[in-house]
This record gives C-alpha cells, sequence and structure tokens, in this order.
C-alpha cells in the first residue's frame, strides 16, 4: 500500500524532501555560523526561538491567505522568499538580521507546509491515508538527516552551505507545482477553548506546552551547544542525526504499545527514559562523545513520539467532532512552549555552562513524567484498551492540515471498530 501511495504522489514527497533538506540545513547550519561570528549562546537562543514565533504566526495566518489567492501563488511567493533570506544570512550577519530570517522563514515555511500538505491530504483516500502520513513523517526525518550529511561535508565559514539550501527549497516548485492539481481553499477549523481544552485532557495541554520546549531545543539548540563544548562540525551533524533517526525508528514500537496499555504509563515511562537520557548526556557527554549519543538517543526517542502519544491520549476523552479542533488547539500550545524553549536554554548556558541544554530538557522531560503520574491520582480511571483511539505518528514539524489529517484516521478507524 505503501508503494502505491508513492507511486500517485512521488513528486510531491521528493518536493517535500527537497523543503526539508533546506529546513534541516539551515536551523543546524545557524547554530554553526553563529559561533563563527561570536554570537553568543543567548543571541543565537533569540535567533533560534524566532523561527517559531514566526512558523506559529504562519499557522494561523496561512489558511486566510490560500482562501484569498489560491494555494499556488500562496506556496510559489513564500518558497521564493525563503530561498532569498537563505542567501542573505551570511551577506546579513548580524544577531537583528538573523533574528527577523528567522521570523520570516518560520513564517514562509508554516506556510508552505500547509499548502503542500493539503494537497497531499487532497491526494490521499480513505484506505491509504495513513500509509501517506506516515510516509510524509519519514520523508520529514529523512529530510533533516540528509541535511546533517551535506552540513558535515561543507565550509561552515563559506557562502556554499547557504546556497544550497536555498537552490533545494527552490528546486522543490518544480515536482510539486508540475504534479498536483490546485484544491479549492479549505475552511480552517477553529481551535478550542484553551479552557476547554485543558479541562478535557490537563495532562496533554501540559505535555504539548513541554515538548514544544524540548522540540524545538533539538531543532535549533545543538549545534550551539556543540560549539560551546568545541565539537566539530561532523560530530554534531552525528548528534542531530541521532535524535531524529531515533525518533523515526522509536514512533512505530510505541505506537503499538499505546494500543495496548494505559497510556498515562507510557507516558510517565517515555518522560523518565528521556529525562534519564538528558541527564546522563549532560553530567557525562562532554567527556565521552559516545555517552553524547546514547543520550540524544533515549531524547529523540521519546520526546518526539511523546508529542503523538499526547495527541493519541487526548482523543481518548474527546467526541469525534472536537478532535480536529483540540489538534489546533494543541498546535497552538506546542508553538508556545517551542518559543520559550531555545530562550531558557540560552539564559541557562550563560549562568551554568553548556551543559544547561541538556539539564534544560531533563527537567522539561521529567516533568513530563511527575505530572503524569500526579495526574493518575486525580483522574483514576484508564480508558479501556478496547475503547481507545488508534495511535498515528504525527510530527512535531507538521502543520495543523497533518494534524487534522491524524484526527481523521483515528475517527475513520474508531467507526470501523464500532461497525464491525
Amino acid at each position: 500500500m505503501m508503494i502505491k501511495v508513492l507511486g500517485t504522489s512521488w513528486a510531491l514527497f521528493l518536493g517535500m524532501f527537497m523543503l526539508m533538506v533546506g529546513n534541516g540545513l539551515q536551523g543546524t547550519l545557524l547554530g554553526l555560523r553563529g559561533a563563527a561570528e561570536n554570537f553568543g549562546a543567548f543571541e543565537m537562543s533569540i535567533v533560534m526561538s524566532a523561527y517559531f514565533v514566526g512558523f506559529l504566526g504562519g499557522s494561523r495566518l496561512a489558511p486566510e491567505m490560500i482562501r484569498r489567492v489560491g494555494h499556488v501563488r500562496v506556496f510559489a511567493a513564500l518558497g521564493s522568499t525563503i530561498s532569498a533570506v537563505l542567501i542573505l544570512y551570511p551577506v546579513l550577519a548580524e544577531v537583528w538580521a538573523w533574528t527577523l530570517g528567522r521570523v520570516l522563514i518560520g513564517f514562509c515555511f508554516s506556510g508552505v507546509y500547509v499548502t503542500a500538505e493539503s494537497w497531499l491530504n487532497n491526494a490521499a483516500t480513505n484506505e491509504n491515508r495513513g500509509q501517506a502520513l506516515s510516509l510524509y513523517m519519514i520523508v520529514q526525518m529523512g529530510g533533516i538527516v540528509a541535511a546533517q550529511v551535506i552540513i558535515s561535508q561543507g565550509d561552515i565559514s563559506g557562502f556554499t552551505l547557504f546556497i544550497i539550501p536555498s537552490v533545494l527549497v527552490s528546486l522543490a516548485f518544480a515536482p510539486i507545482l508540475l504534479s498536483v492539481v490546485p484544491t479549492p481553499a479549505f475552511d480552517r477549523t477553529k481551535p478550542m477553548r484553551l479552557r476547554e481544552l485543558i479541562a478535557a485532557s490537563p495532562l496533554a495541554s501540559v505535555g504539548m506546552f513541554l515538548m514544544g520546549g524540548v522540540y524545538s531545543a533539538q531543532f535549533g539548540m545543538v549545534a550551539v551547544y556543540g560549539t560551546e563544548i568545541g565539537l566539530s562540525v561532523g560530530k554534531i551533524s552525528i548528534i542531530v542525526s541521532v535524535i531524529y533517526v531515533s525518533a523515526l525508528v522509536a514512533q512505530y514500537p510505541i505506537g503499538w504499545l499505546s494500543d495496548r496499555m494505559d497510556r498515562r504509563v507510557l507516558i510517565i515511562a517515555m518522560g523518565a527514559v528521556g529525562a534519564v537520557g538528558a541527564l546522563l548526556a549532560a553530567l557525562l557527554g562532554a567527556g565521552s562523545f559516545t555517552v553524547l549519543l546514547i543520550g540524544a538517543g533515549f531524547v529523540g526517542g521519546t520526546s518526539n513520539p511523546l508529542y503523538s502519544l499526547l495527541i493519541a491520549y487526548a482523543n481518548d476523552f474527546l467526541e469525534h467532532e472536537d478532535m480536529a479542533a483540540a489538534s489546533a488547539g494543541f498546535l497552538f500550545i506546542n508553538g508556545v512552549g517551542a518559543i520559550a524553549g531555545p530562550l531558557l536554554i540560552g539564559w541557562g548556558m550563560g549562568v551554568v555552562g553548556p551543559q544547561a541544554f541538556w539539564m534544560f530538557i531533563a527537567v522539561l522531560m521529567g516533568a513530563m513524567a511527575i505530572y503524569g503520574l500526579y495526574r493518575m491520582t486525580q483522574r483514576h480511571s484508564a480508558t479501556a484498551v478496547e475503547d481507545m483511539v488508534p495511535y498515528s505518528p504525527v510530527s512535531p514539524t507538521a502543520s495543523h492540515v497533518i494534524a487534522e489529517v491524524a484526527q481523521e484516521i483515528y475517527i475513520d478507524a474508531e467507526i470501523e471498530e464500532q461497525q464491525e
């Protein structure tokens, strides 16, 4: 089935792969180049946080832009802007310029994801939507990992590594725009009120905020940490790759477990494992690259799948008609956490040193586990396994479109089970 999905939508997946390579390149590359430009850890945290400010804004405004001028124009305009900003980074090597550039790129990537993912959703059918979602996640993670390979082979002090993502983003237009049929404007689901969302699932709501901080740390601040402790570009690229490969590999066994046990127990266990991995990296990572990789694997393999698990857990307590609205609300909560994450890490690294990077992640993952234990004392009954909505993998990099696609899969699967 997945081969069939790839056969019908290969051009769209190829274009998205190139977009993810471009995004993965600029995320790590700026952290490395910032050190070469003598930017401090807190200055770089502002730059990294700016991406998520733009991304959150884009997720709110892109649907309206699409409704007004159409998918093709929005996609082309935002993609062209991304390509231009990537070229300008090495030309305007100032904190303020990079911060503005990251806000703009975050906004544009959010809009590009909304547009491309709506095309993907339009091309998928009820029978293959789950496979399309899984393949899309593989493409996303694969693009980020491929970006690290490119960085490890280039010179961060020159222009070439900035030109490559710019070219890739520009080339990504061709397979996508030449293969898709423009879809009609869509109606954006209004998010649930935060008060209602938190009341429905306090654990998922708090977890989304915490995981936003962890994800933004992985996406932008790993390179800053690596340069602070004197790692080579190659080793920093390996750490980032391990985080995302671990996330991809862990999604499916965790999904299997989540459909067969009390999800709260799994959430607590994953938070604890992630916290232990981060503490291991904080205490011993600077002296042992192997330990650093083990810690990164633990963190990546638990924090990223937790995003999907928290959505699935929340759905156990929601009516079908509320699921899409809840996913939009969770994206907002996650985005706020992602904005705060790099800023707190940058401040911590300035106060206690580079190990604050892993210590911050350990605190967030530990808080996830502790709050999960607390919630088990407040909501004693767990949802019966046969009544739980199926787990579906969703990447934190996805827009609300893919989040709502996952909700459709949950609903369809549950309806099928009820009919049987």
